[in-house]
């Protein structure tokens, strides 16, 4: 493949390569829905719940319509009041920390592992205080979390675990000797279907998690107006579903989510290979307690490397990238009355240092080549 034809096909996501090669089954799984009439809950997002608590080897599957909304509703469930505290890392999607300024609640943001960017266990007891009532790990990049060890804090100071797992469904975390999906190994766990998540419909999606039967059905009730019973509400709720259509592509995906989980891993190994010895450049670090699924592949690089003119420069080759994310939550103008601490020095710095390549289902060697090869060259040029 010629370099010009080869940066010309480079995305960010190919969602549509990824149609492409599931046209038939998809659109065959539209058609089931359309033809049905059954548009709003039904029989298509009852199954696609089954066969995703099933495949997450969880007990309850709640169906949402997005992943701000899981997280909302989640810490909906578990009547807190105003002005308790919940601890979310600073490095992260403002999803993970909006949901606590809405409901009235403080986020406190900790510092994250400058390696993994996930949230620094070491450093959660110290911002334990009488108000802490939940901490939300977020899985970030495909990561699993410290599970173990966030389980353990939390049992001892009697708090909430509710994981952000919108980046990692599919992840393997490894806890106490047993294998467990990431978002079901806390309370509760919450997911997004967005496009281009691992699994992702083609709009707006979300999903809760829980084995604790009480839990589940509060939330059920919370995400449909507050309702078990139709015009009988028992609680002020949300109006938040996942359509049948959407349901119905993600029964599909949910199918072949392995086998994407499988690509975007040998993408990244072709990555690391590519990449291990390019001086200014830190591969993605992969820890033994749990699988990383690449839902971005984030390199990070030395200080000294003007990020945001490699990032120009790249784009003129015709290769895209990303920074998430270029503010850390406790910098955010949104949260200088809301948010507790301010001290994440690891955040701010890294946010000055990533860069997120190409990564999706689609990718293919002859692309990455071109993507390292003109990496290295940028680098060594800047």
């Amino acid at each position: 493949m010629k370099q010009q034809e080869t940066s010309n096909n480079i995305q960010m996501v190919d969602l549509v390569g990824q149609y492409q090669r599931l046209e038939s089954e998809i659109d065959d799984a539209i058609k089931k829905v359309l033809h049905s009439g059954a548009f709003i809950k039904g029989p298509f997002v009852k199954q696609f719940e089954e066969n995703l608590a099933q495949y997450l080897n969880v007990k309850n599957v709640i169906a949402c319509g997005n992943g701000t909304d899981a997280l909302q509703i989640a810490l909906m469930s578990l009547d807190l009041k105003a002005g308790d505290e919940i601890i979310v890392p600073s490095f992260t999607f403002i999803a993970s920390a909006e949901v606590i300024a809405l409901l009235g609640l403080k986020p406190v943001f900790a510092d994250v592992d400058p390696d993994t960017f996930n949230i620094d266990t070491d450093q959660l007891e110290y911002l334990i205080s009488g108000k802490t009532k939940a901490i939300i790990p977020v899985h970030l990049f495909g990561q699993p979390v410290n599970m173990k060890k966030i389980t353990e804090i939390a049992n001892k100071h009697s708090l909430w675990v509710i994981e952000d797992a919108a980046q990692a469904t599919g992840a393997d975390a490894d806890v106490n000797g047993s294998t467990q999906k990431a978002g079901t190994i806390g309370h509760i766990g919450c997911t997004s279907f967005f496009p281009s998540k691992n699994l992702g419909t083609y709009g707006d999606g979300g999903a809760i998690f829980t084995n604790d039967g009480k839990l589940s059905e509060k939330i059920r009730m919370i995400a449909n107006h507050g309702s078990h019973r139709k015009y009988y509400h028992d609680v002020v709720g949300v109006n938040s579903r996942l359509d049948a259509i959407h349901a119905s592509i993600l029964d599909v995906k949910l199918k072949h989510l392995d086998d994407f989980n499988r690509r975007r891993r040998e993408a990244a190994n072709r990555y690391d290979e590519k990449l291990k010895d390019i001086h200014g450049i830190q591969v993605p670090k992969k820890v033994e307690h749990g699988s990383h699924i690449f839902h971005q592949y984030t390199i990070k690089l030395d200080e000294n490397i003007d990020r945001d003119q490699l990032k120009a420069k790249l784009q003129e080759k015709g290769i895209p990238s990303m920074v998430y994310y270029p503010v850390p939550m406790h910098l955010q103008n949104a949260f200088r009355e809301h948010g507790i601490n301010s001290e994440c020095p690891v955040s701010e710095k890294l946010s000055k240092q990533v860069l997120s390549l190409p990564m999706h289902t689609e990718l293919i060697k002859q692309q990455q080549d071109y993507i390292t090869e003109t990496l290295k060259y940028q680098i060594q040029s800047i």
